[in-house]
């Protein structure tokens, strides 16, 4: 076997037309931080997956069983619950848990039950000053201290110890909160490495849930999760992004268990158009990648300037009009490409300055439902306030994507997407050799997926 940088380059710059990613950033300027350039890969070979894997009701069990446990799993951003009292509630595959702002501004994570009869305590985000049952009454502090419990007289037999509320380790990044749920997953930051060396300049914090959009889709957790590990299906799913998309140029890295990335160029054809003028890329561009919150407006190329340098200066304009310093050194790479990462098993969080998006998908409730959300988080002003996250739109099966305008166009780009995935499942389930057959290269991510998920059902 190559040695893991050798091998993804003999892939992306022997075998695939047009430039790599490399040599696209080699011309940006200001340059792209060299941290950033880890061309890590590595080879998980050509065998094919089981399609039973994404339909059988026994494989699903183990995934429950012994995966997601395990594993850490993002429950809220700090957007949503910023003042103390502030509560969030994160349901997945029958557990719930709460997670409270406390009044030094810390997070405390609690398993959602009454210790007396079981109910949920809390069934939806809010505030509270104390956390109390609504079955009997069951008081406890928002630091999950015990403060009442009625008729105490005939509950002499418990101790206030004892009816403290039982915790569940959670652990923050870049605005994020991760839930671990049976406590021995290693360290947030180790298991999310190179994560927070890579985006430690991008001051995620400072971003917002400016859209939040989720529906049901009738599909595997993981078929939904997959169809955004590549980009090459951008050739029939999505042909209006292929004049700004460099869907075969990505570049795909992988490090460690449970963090990859597909790296897509904007602001260049796709090699499957051949050449083409540079202002066609820009009347592509305009209003259709997706990344803002508005349409963009029309841009008119300098004598001899390229599409991708002339949409890195616009929105380099627009980092620096928040009153972002950095702005002026911030790359064209980071400022306009598509760095979607991918954090096992179950969170997409992109990466770059400005607009970013962030996908969470769920079993909702079995091998045949996913529950996907979306979220666009916009960069607030640098000396403001970082704004509460706007409400999620829960989408009915039968409301399109495209129904919520203020996203402009991207509702469309997931129309798209999710017009396939519903088949997909179906045709898992018709599948006569129970068979999966991925690329090499280009669907390399999912092959890690599917290795780190064998390790944990392996345990």
């Amino acid at each position: 076997m190559m040695a893991d940088a050798d091998a993804a380059r003999d892939f992306t710059h022997a075998n695939s037309p047009g430039p790599s990613v490399a040599e696209i950033h080699a011309r940006d300027h200001p340059p792209v931080p060299a941290k950033l350039g880890d061309d890590s890969w590595r080879d998980f070979g050509t065998a094919p997956l089981a399609a039973s894997r994404y339909t059988s009701p026994a494989f699903f069990a183990l995934e429950k069983e012994r995966m997601w446990p395990r594993v850490w799993q993002m429950a809220a951003r700090d957007e949503e619950f910023p003042e103390p009292g502030d509560l969030v509630v994160y349901d997945n595959l029958g557990k719930s848990v709460i997670l409270v702002r406390q009044a030094d501004g810390g997070v405390k994570a609690f398993w959602n039950v009454c210790l007396h009869r079981g109910r949920k305590l809390r069934t939806e985000a809010g505030h509270a000053n104390e956390l109390q049952c609504p079955f009997h009454g069951f008081t406890w502090n928002n630091d999950g201290t015990l403060k009442q419990i009625p008729c105490r007289w005939d509950f002499a037999h418990l101790s206030d110890e004892a009816m403290t509320l039982p915790e569940v380790r959670a652990e923050r990044w870049a605005g994020y909160w991760f839930v671990n749920w049976d406590g021995s997953a290693p360290p947030l930051n180790e298991y999310l490495a190179p994560l927070p060396e890579h985006f430690s300049h991008w001051g995620q914090e400072r971003n917002f849930t400016a859209v939040w959009v989720g529906k049901v889709i009738r599909a595997n957790w993981k078929v939904v999760a997959e169809a955004f590990m590549e980009a090459w299906h951008s050739i029939t799913t999505h042909p209006q992004i292929l004049p700004f998309t460099g869907d075969s140029n990505s570049r795909y890295a992988i490090w460690g268990d449970h963090v990859n990335l597909a790296l897509t160029p904007f602001g260049v054809a796709s090699p499957h158009l051949g050449d083409i003028e540079q202002a066609a890329i820009i009347d592509a561009f305009s209003g259709g990648a997706g990344r803002n919150n508005e349409e963009a407006a029309p841009l008119v190329l300098a004598p001899g300037q390229t599409a991708r340098a002339a949409l890195g200066a616009r929105n380099r304009e627009g980092f620096a009009a928040l009153g972002y310093p950095e702005a002026a050194q911030a790359s064209d790479a980071e400022l306009l490409d598509a760095w979607t990462y991918n954090v096992f098993p179950n969170i997409s969080p992109w990466g770059g300055y400005l607009s970013n998006i962030s996908y969470r998908w769920r079993p909702w409730p079995d091998e045949n439902a996913t529950l996907m959300e979306v979220r666009v988080l916009a960069k607030a002003p640098a000396d403001g306030p970082v704004p509460r996250a706007a409400e999620m739109v829960f989408l009915k099966e039968d409301e399109p994507w495209s129904s919520v305008t203020a996203w402009g166009r991207l509702g469309g780009v997931y129309d798209q997407d999710m017009a396939n995935l519903p088949y997909v499942q179906e045709g898992l389930h018709s599948s006569a050799n129970d068979r999966v057959e991925l690329g090499h290269y280009q669907e390399s991510r999912i092959r890690h997926f599917h290795a780190t998920l064998d390790k944990y059902l392996a345990r």
